[in-house]
């Protein structure tokens, strides 16, 4: 049987990471039909700030020596691939919108349903101007004003009503990464918003339902993701991240960044520092973190209400104290996200997850359209995507 390779590319602000993976049912792909990785490679970013681009060749340069690591560890040519798009340009927009179901016997149809959720859309275009959107999330379906469990398809009714959740980025941000990577030579075939791809593989189907958020503590940005009922119902990044807690740390100790890294790490012992006074400086900026994300979570009216809790991610979640920290400022069960022991020791640590969880969703979508509009075509059928292949 022959092969099927996906590529996925997360461009963070700290380091690319590129995930080869395989998808075949006899060798490459484990008994549950997850893919299995092949290769990987890392680089160190250069060119971004916050998630965007600010210098596009320093971005090209450590895509194309993360990417020559994959290539060589998995003996695949990268040709086409999956991206991921975060940073603070990444939002969310919530719209509501509705059609009459144009049957003569009153079923609804998929048609319904598109034209439901693309007259949501258009309620919303004078509010996000510069703007694409990446993905349109159907949150609740309503038929002649009762409230639907699950599809709408196939019931009876004149009106369908449905409230979208839309994922949007800066349009000049997502051509300045697609331009980045095609110049050399590697098609994109979609894009996905960065915590979405990294809840594939950090999530499971039990913390979905019950409702959780997963918060992706990263270099200079903290990403969340909210679930409940196995649908993503908030995306948000916030202008913080670990960077700012090693920054606090050279202050407070009065010590180089490279050391305030290490310490942050527990890779340094021999710097003379009062422990209880390092504590209460990483204690600050995690309360300033886990505030953010708490004023979201009240926004939402799910504060201290997500039985699942907070699964914590990202760079930012080795630190020891975090978990606790986490704990006690949002009012919610916490731990920290694990990556699946498998895939043969190709990947080490949690960092890699939206890289993999890129190849997931190229293996499971289309191959017969490809594009950078394919984002917005695949988005309105995304919680049908996630249903589909859950953990």
């Amino acid at each position: 049987m022959a092969h099927h390779y996906v590529t996925g590319i997360d461009v963070g602000t700290y380091q690319v990471k590129v995930v080869i993976a395989s998808s075949n049912s006899t060798t490459s792909q484990d008994p549950n039909g997850v893919p299995q990785i092949i290769g990987t490679g890392y680089a160190e970013s250069r060119g971004l700030r916050n998630g965007y681009i600010i210098n596009e060749s320093d971005v090209t340069r450590s895509v194309r020596n993360a990417v020559a690591q994959a290539e060589k560890a998995s003996g695949v040519k990268v040709k086409h691939a999956y991206i991921s798009m975060g940073g603070i340009g990444l939002d969310e927009v919530h719209s509501h919108g509705e059609a009459i179901t144009s049957r003569a016997d009153s079923v609804i149809t998929q048609a319904d349903v598109d034209k439901a959720v693309q007259t949501s859309e258009e309620f919303i275009q004078d509010k996000i101007p510069n703007k694409k959107i990446l993905h349109a999330i159907p949150l609740q379906f309503t038929v002649d004003g009762e409230r639907v469990h699950g599809r709408p398809h196939d019931l009876k009714g004149t009106k369908l009503e449905v409230d979208v959740l839309f994922v949007t980025a800066f349009e000049h941000h997502l051509n300045d990464l697609v331009a980045a990577i095609e110049s050399i030579g590697i098609k994109v075939d979609d894009i996905m918003a960065s915590p979405l791809a990294g809840s594939l593989v950090m999530l499971t189907k039990a913390q979905k339902r019950a409702g959780c958020v997963l918060a992706n503590i990263g270099a200079e940005t903290v990403s969340i993701v909210v679930f409940e009922n196995n649908t993503p119902t908030s995306v948000k990044v916030f202008p913080l991240g670990s960077n700012d807690i090693t920054n606090d740390i050279a202050l407070g100790l009065k010590i180089t960044l490279d050391e305030a890294e290490r310490i942050k790490r527990g890779g340094m012992t021999n710097v003379p520092y009062s422990k209880k006074k390092l504590d209460e400086i990483i204690s600050a900026r995690f309360s300033d973190i886990f505030e953010l994300i708490d004023d979201h979570l009240r926004k939402m009216k799910r504060d201290g209400l997500l039985p699942a809790g907070v699964i914590l991610t990202g760079g930012g979640s080795g630190i020891t104290t975090v978990q606790d920290l986490a704990r006690a400022a949002l009012r919610l069960p916490s731990k920290i996200a694990t990556l699946d022991p498998g895939q043969n020791g190709k990947v080490r640590d949690a960092s890699w997850a939206v890289g993999y969880g890129l190849c997931i969703w190229g293996m499971t979508g289309t191959e017969e359209e490809s594009g950078i509009n394919l984002a917005r075509h695949t988005g309105s059928s995304i919680l049908n995507w996630f249903k589909q292949f859950l953990p």
